[in-house]
């Protein structure tokens, strides 16, 4: 993408809520609101799809307890049709599920549609990008997993610019509206390699401003954040 087209009004950036201090969630979810973090974006894994078991729908039901924010599903489980009514119940605004995980996943975007959520499709490193063919027109984004799913603090794996890339010039080409999410090492330098390249939702974790015994996202995040715009014309 030129210098000229990049809009950084619409990149929106996602509190991956897995990162946050789980042992006080009610003040951390105030808190992102406060300093302008965009959504909040909920892993749900069940040991199976991906070696790993998180957050449950209790997280999502006391997120919208404590604030406003849009809260986002990422659905790393097997069958995820299973629990589409159940997310939509307690508030969801929107429920990315995996391509390798759904049999039959055009139907399944298209349910999320109609309970009126956004619907998103997930795709694996490992995944063809092709494998998106005939759900590009059906989904509101596409999250590109950036390392393997199942823990933070995994280090990128350097063929995803690519796949950003083209993966960006397929949409424009086709005029689709659909945002393009990226999970994975959201550092300063790799989030604006990724929005020159087209993608506009990150998923900050551990490699952003979720670290460390002590920390203070009120100057983390807008940190982070011009960082970012200052970088976009170097990398």
């Amino acid at each position: 993408m030129s210098e000229s087209k990049i809009n950084l009004e619409k990149v929106k950036y996602s509190a991956s809520v897995m990162c946050l201090d789980l042992g006080r969630l009610k003040e951390e979810f105030r808190l992102v609101q406060k300093i302008g973090i965009d959504e909040l974006h909920f892993d749900i894994m069940d040991g199976t799809f991906v070696p790993n078991l998180t957050l449950g729908f209790d997280f999502i039901s006391l997120a919208r307890k404590c604030c406003s924010l849009p809260c986002w599903a990422h659905l790393m489980i097997v069958r995820p049709e299973r629990y589409i009514k159940r997310l939509v119940d307690i508030g969801c605004a929107g429920i990315i599920v995996h391509v390798e995980s759904c049999l039959h996943a055009h139907r399944t975007v298209k349910q999320i549609r109609e309970y009126g959520l956004s619907p998103g499709i997930a795709v694996n490193p490992m995944t063809p990008l092709d494998e998106l063919e005939y759900l590009l027109p059906e989904v509101d984004r596409v999250l590109i997993m950036a390392v393997d799913p199942g823990y933070a603090g995994q280090k990128i794996i350097p063929q995803t610019f690519e796949r950003v890339q083209i993966l960006s010039r397929k949409i424009q080409y086709h005029k689709y509206q659909v945002d393009i999410e990226i999970d994975g090492n959201i550092t300063v330098k790799n989030c604006a390699k990724f929005i020159r390249l087209g993608a506009n939702v990150f998923v900050l974790g551990s490699s952003s401003i979720f670290f460390g015994a002590t920390r203070n996202y009120e100057e983390s995040f807008p940190h982070f954040k011009k960082e970012v715009s200052e970088k976009i014309h170097t990398v």
